[in-house]
């Protein structure tokens, strides 16, 4: 495919996520600027970041370091927020403080310490959201419900982050707007204590509708962006 045939094709895809979102915010009476779309670009490569840049986009979401680190680095000078949504391991956690203006993905407390060391070994700040687990989904991840408070406490005594809401995916097999009923929940007991913390990443490709009905101030879509997921290649 040329560079201009994949051109429309975003165009065209990213066109139709904005009248879904729009249409979920009408419908949950809630204004289009209140979200914030994250275009998630795994396995797909840093073309297609920069083709989304020049449509507009300008939050980008990765689930792995390795990919992620090369495409922020391959597209440095686009101006583009990246948030860090998979799974992540301590040791991963120097790597992605390097790009990383949001980790999603915040689970436990060891991980809390290995980002605060590392932001503060390279001068940045990071924003963080503490991912609550929501079922028994494999893969899902997340601690669990009763644990977040306190560990969003930790985020926000720790130097080097600053804590930003929660986030979460809805469990397979699930009802998602009961699942993202249960997080917007959640969300509300941090805000109590932390009235800042206002973000609520919820909604994929799926389920944007029942999220944005939710609460939810950040999309991670990709498949309705990008297509079918495929081997990343290089």
């Amino acid at each position: 495919m040329s560079v201009g045939d994949r051109r429309e094709e975003l165009a065209a895809a990213l066109a139709e996520v904005e009248r879904r979102v729009e249409d979920a915010c009408r419908a949950a009476g809630r204004s289009r600027s209140d979200i914030t779309l994250i275009a998630v670009t795994k396995t797909y490569p840093a073309s297609d970041v920069r083709l989304l840049a020049e449509l507009g986009v300008s939050h980008v979401g990765e689930n792995r370091d390795q990919e992620a680190a090369a495409k922020a680095a391959e597209c440095a000078g686009l101006g583009l927020t990246w948030h860090f949504i998979g799974q992540l391991q301590s040791n991963k956690a120097r790597s992605v403080v390097s790009y990383a203006h949001m980790v999603h993905s915040v689970d436990r407390s060891r991980l809390v310490d290995a980002l605060s060391r590392e932001a503060v070994r390279a001068g940045r700040e990071v924003d963080c959201l503490v991912q609550v687990g929501l079922g028994e989904g494999a893969g899902r991840g997340g601690a669990a419900p009763e644990e977040v408070p306190a560990l969003a406490g930790l985020v926000a005594k720790a130097e080097g982050l600053r804590l930003r809401g929660v986030m979460a995916v809805a469990p397979l097999g699930e009802d998602p707007a009961a699942a993202f009923a249960r997080l917007r929940a959640v969300a509300g007991r941090v805000r109590e204590e932390h009235p800042a913390a206002d973000v609520i990443s919820a909604g994929m490709s799926g389920d944007i509708p029942q999220a944005v009905m939710n609460g939810a101030t950040h999309l991670r879509v990709g498949t309705a962006l990008l297509g079918r997921r495929k081997p990343f290649v290089r």
